[in-house]
Parts: structure tokens; sequence; C-alpha cells
């Protein structure tokens, strides 16, 4: 990594049932993460919070649309398009964004500024498949429909804020899948895009799996984002996270997932997002602090 990385926090709740996630942001910060990444030689800029409305004072509008259900989809389409805008300009002024959530829902917002005016691979790292849309949800929660969303997915389709046109199902991989819906496994099988269970993890090895979604992501495309669910681990390694699941990654794979990506993806690398740390449900900031060093393997740091 010779480029600078810049620091974004979106303190979101709002696309999920569970508060708590809003935080995230702030405990990462807390965590160290400056100092870390700057320890590593990188030039590390905080660009602050992209402004995030509260439940108390926001219209949940899950109104049954004609379409299904999404609650406070007026005000996450408000806070994707903020931060859409501050990716963007991060990329023009030829940086990496690191986006800290919040609920995963901001990831309409980070891919949608990221893949601006490019071609662009995802790597997605997540227990769920965040492939629901407002016709299939059983929740209403975005945070579960934001994969989907930004392939375009159902009623996603003709939205100018969340559908990245520039993102292919053929260029986007999801690893550590152990939790989904009934309709939402369907779409996934249906669907164009490589997915990776813990079984699949189990029988292949982390290392493996994380090689080939690269390949897939980097296949033909001008960059990689890669969103880092910390349900993607354990809950034993991170209990503080927005919906946990047991049988994730444990802490050395979720470090070997990293420094894979970071190892295979290198200059391709263009973002980094680590969503749905929630300090209310840890343990003395342990999960904040393990996404803190995932950060840094992602970004660069080795053991030698």
């Amino acid at each position: 990594m010779n480029r600078p990385v810049r620091v974004f926090g979106v303190p979101m709740d709002l696309g999920a049932d569970r508060r708590g996630v809003d935080m995230g942001p702030s405990a990462i910060r807390y965590a160290g993460l400056t100092e870390e990444l700057t320890s590593l030689g990188l030039d590390c800029a905080d660009g602050g919070n992209v402004a995030v409305p509260s439940p108390e004072r926001t219209e949940p509008d899950d109104g049954r649309l004609s379409s299904g259900r999404a609650k406070y989809l007026a005000a996450t389409e408000r806070v994707c398009r903020d931060l859409a805008d501050e990716v963007a300009d991060a990329v023009a002024d030829g940086a990496v964004p690191l986006v800290l959530g919040g609920d995963h829902s901001i990831a309409i917002g980070t891919v949608g500024g990221v893949g601006r005016d490019r071609d662009l691979g995802i790597v997605w790292f997540d227990a769920h498949g965040d492939f629901n849309t407002p016709a299939t949800t059983p929740s209403g929660n975005v945070h579960g429909m934001s994969l989907a969303a930004i392939l375009g997915r159902g009623s996603f389709a003709d939205s100018d804020w969340a559908a990245t046109p520039t993102v292919d199902p053929d260029n986007v991989a999801v690893v550590g899948l152990r939790d989904l819906d009934h309709r939402e496994r369907e779409a996934v099988r249906e669907s164009d895009v490589t997915a990776f269970s813990m079984t699949d993890v189990d029988q292949r090895g982390l290392p493996e799996v994380t090689r080939e979604a690269v390949e897939v992501a980097t296949d033909g495309t001008d960059g990689v984002h890669v969103s880092l669910d910390m349900d993607f681990l354990d809950p034993t390694e991170a209990p503080g996270v927005g919906t946990p699941v047991r049988g994730g990654a444990s802490y050395r794979e979720g470090h070997t997932a990293m420094e894979i990506v970071s190892r295979t993806a290198g200059a391709d690398l263009a973002s980094l997002e680590i969503v749905e740390v929630n300090p209310i449900l840890d343990d003395h900031n342990r999960t904040a602090e393990l996404a803190v060093e995932l950060a840094a393997s992602a970004l660069g740091k080795r053991i030698l």
C-alpha cells in the first residue's frame, strides 16, 4: 500500500432491528485505528462521520411499498447518497476509502461512490447473504438487502441511488455464508454471484476460498471493494456484532483472509469497509480491537 487512506464513519443503525451498531465507528476509532495504520507507514486521514438521522426523529416508512417493505428506506437513501459523494471525492484524490459502520446498509453508499466511472468487483465477507429485496425480506431491515440493492435486484433495479451499474454479479464473491432466509437462499443459488458457505471453507480451507474470491472480483475489473461484516467471525472471537451466528471464522482465519486479500488484490484494492460492530454487546471492546487488527492486515500488516 503506497496510497493514502481516508477513514469515514457512518454511525447508522436504521437498517437493523437491534440498536448499538451506530456506535461502531467510535469504538473502532477508540481501539486505535489511526495509530495502527500510521504505524504501518500509511498516510491515514480521518474524514469524520457522515450525518445520520436518529431513529427517534425519523419516519420508519416501512410503509407497505407496492413492491414490499423496507424500514427507513428514505433515510437510508439520504445517508448512502452523502456517503457515496464523500467516498467518490476520496477516490478522486487518490485515497483508499476505509468506511466504518454502522449496519451493512451503508455498503450501498460505499460501493456507489467507489464504483463511479469504473468496473468494480466485490468480496463480501459475511455470515448472511444480504440478498433479500423489499418483496422477499421477512424483517424489512435494509442491512439484509444491501448486496441485492447494489446489484439492482427486485425493486432496486430502477434505483439511481442503490444499484451500481458498474458492478457485475459475475465479479461478486460472498465468503462465510451460514445464515440465509429461505427465499434469499433460492435467490443466491439462481444468481451469478459466487457464494462460499462455511461448509466450503471447512472443506477447502479459507486461504483457497479467499484466493478464488479475489480472482472472481478482479477478473476484468478496475478495482475491488472488500466489505467485512464482523459477524463473518465466530461470536467467540467477535461477540460485539449486530447479528451473531455461531460457526464463523476463527481469529487466525480472519487475519489469514485479510492478509490474502492484501497480497492478491494489491493495487487493485479500491476500498475497505468494516461494519456491524456493536459495542453494547461487546466484551471490553474486543470486537472493535479485532476490527482494527483486521483492517491493518488488509492494508498490508504482516507477521514478518
